[in-house]
This record gives structure tokens, sequence and C-alpha cells, in this order.
């Protein structure tokens, strides 16, 4: 049995504006891990926010990958806020919180470990969505 606490829990938060496909959304993860050297396989999980349970795009990346999706509420997320690297306030007023894409990263990634997390990718944005990297490791 391997050391669990030796790899580090990486796990994607993602936003996206409706009807983004989840072509667009791979397009985007792949981009953001191979600017940062992280492969795929390293993905644990990934988190968005609950008003996006109906997005196809999510649904259907989460199949292709092969990973759970998590959601979050927004007051769930807006506990996160002074730990983002960039609030916005357009996301605020859809949404309830100042940043989607970081906030579930990190709010899945100290679910999952039960440890304070950090960005690792701090928001990326592409086309129709957004898109952050938390660990706890």
């Amino acid at each position: 049995m391997t050391d669990a606490s030796a790899a580090p829990t990486l796990v994607i938060g993602l936003g996206c504006q409706r009807g983004c496909p989840a072509s667009t959304l791979r397009a985007l993860l792949d981009q953001a891990l191979q600017a940062h050297q992280i492969g795929l396989h390293q993905i644990k999980a990934l988190a968005s926010i609950d008003l996006k349970r109906e997005e196809a795009g999510l649904t259907e990346l989460a199949e292709q990958l092969a990973l759970p999706l998590t959601y979050f509420s927004s007051e769930q997320l807006a506990g996160y806020q002074l730990q983002l690297s960039h609030r916005s306030d357009i996301a605020f007023e859809r949404t309830g919180c100042y940043g989607v894409a970081e906030s579930a990263a990190l709010a899945l990634a100290e679910q999952l470990n039960q440890a304070p997390a950090k960005l690792l990718i701090c928001r990326q944005k592409y086309a129709q969505a957004t898109l952050a990297l938390a660990s706890t490791a």
C-alpha cells in the first residue's frame, strides 16, 4: 500500500458559460496542465458550482475523463473569497461567489483531504470557461 500523503491530491475547479461544450473545457484543461507540466493522470476530481449541475459540457468532460464531479453551493464557495487570485463582480452578481473555478477547486481539495488547500494554477480563462487547480500538499 502506498503512502497517500506522498502524492498531492490535485483537483480542478471549473466555471463556464451556459452551453459551453466539453471540447472547450477539455482544451482549457489540456492547455493548463501542459503549461504547468502536470499529467492528466494526476488529477483526482473535478468541481464546480451547483448552478452548473445541468451543464452537459461539464458532465460530459467528467465522463470522458472518468473523474468524479462535485458541485458546491455559492454559500460554500463564498468562504474562499480571500484566497482567490481574482475576484469577479460579474461572477458574484450571477452566482453569489466571486470566483467559481478557484473556489470550487479549493473547496474540493479541502473536502477530500480535510486539510487546507492552496491554488497551484490560478484562474485560467479560455473562450467560455475558467479553470483553476488546487492541492493540499
